[in-house]
């Protein structure tokens, strides 16, 4: 059955009609845009596959501005949709105001920790993820320097930078790790010109490896990291596609399955906070045609040995969100 997604702008989002399907999901993007060729887009690709298994359909709505979230998740909840989901910790303290009021209608927030009883939280160990590809960027180095350019400069963001740093450190303790943010606004997520702009100097500064955590601001990372001829790691959707041979790996935050498993689970979608890890296959790295030249034996051996043994507990990756203390830079 072919995907019958029915596709909302600014306005029609705003006025959704009372005749929508009962129990219908609901996904909402963050800022940034569905097709950011990370975190939002892995959240509809998890949609999508949802849909082509079930025959089913969804509703979704793009974020154009900070006003509509609240709107958007009411006008869901008003029109029967059931699970609604939403990416992105922004949503947070909305989603906190607006659960009460519909207590029979079931959320999923991911990346954000909401404590009502009708609430799904989904978090990541981003950190685990990031020590793998930090380890990978070290083994990679020919100068031993490596960066590392986050989106806006929040808990979450340097969260992924702590562990990276962590992983580069592991792998080479002599490594430079240089690190930057795009902004301290949501518009930090769709900036590629700054993001191009931070590889630049980073590349001057010797780094011949860059990992981009920031949305789509990373686009102009991968680009820029492309046309310099040097190496870029990916995040949250597998980028390797991008730049074949460029790109050295992607941090994979499956978003897409948190997305997936809350539409399959419906409105019987378990509440509480759902921690995805690499013990749960939550988080990892991405190895496919378009990058299998670039990971040696030895690196891939040596970053496995290191995803057990975080899974396991024998490695113990500093979590910077509990504890904004990085023992690392």
């Amino acid at each position: 059955m072919t995907l019958m997604t029915k596709f909302l702008g600014a306005a029609a989002g705003l006025a959704l009609t009372a005749g929508a399907v009962a129990a219908e999901p609901a996904l909402i993007y963050d800022l940034g845009g569905k097709f950011d060729k990370s975190f939002n887009e892995a959240a509809f690709n998890g949609a999508t596959r949802w849909a082509e298994e079930s025959g089913e359909s969804f509703r979704e709505i793009e974020m154009t501005s900070e006003a509509m979230r609240e709107q958007a998740l009411r006008r869901f909840a008003e029109s029967g949709a059931n699970p609604i989901i939403m990416t992105g910790f922004a949503f947070g303290d909305v989603l906190g105001e607006v659960a009460p009021d519909y207590p029979d209608t079931k959320f999923a927030i991911v990346d954000m920790v909401v404590d009502q009883p009708n609430v799904r939280s989904v978090v990541f160990n981003e950190h685990e993820g990031s020590y793998l590809v930090g380890m990978m960027a070290a083994m990679a180095s020919k100068s031993g320097t490596v960066g590392f350019v986050g989106g806006m400069d929040i808990p979450l963001i340097r969260k992924f930078a702590c562990g990276y740093a962590q992983g580069v450190k592991a792998a080479n303790p002599d490594a430079t790790v240089i690190q930057n943010m795009i902004g301290t606004t949501p518009a930090a997520w769709g900036d590629p010109v700054k993001g191009s702009e931070l590889t630049k100097a980073q590349i001057s500064q010797g780094a011949d490896v860059v990992y981009a955590a920031a949305g789509g601001s990373g686009v102009g990372v991968l680009q820029t990291a492309a046309d310099e001829g040097i190496y870029s790691i990916g995040v949250d959707s597998n980028q390797n596609y991008m730049h074949p041979g460029s790109v050295l790996t992607s941090m994979m935050k499956r978003v897409d399955n948190a997305v997936y498993d809350a539409m399959k689970a419906g409105t019987d979608l378990e509440v509480g906070i759902n921690v995805m890890g690499l013990s749960n296959g939550g988080v990892g790295y991405a190895l496919d045609e378009f990058n299998a030249e670039l990971i040696t034996d030895e690196m891939k051996a040596a970053v496995d040995d290191a995803a057990t043994k975080i899974a396991s507990g024998e490695i113990a990756v500093h979590d910077y969100m509990t504890d904004s203390t990085c023992p690392v830079q």
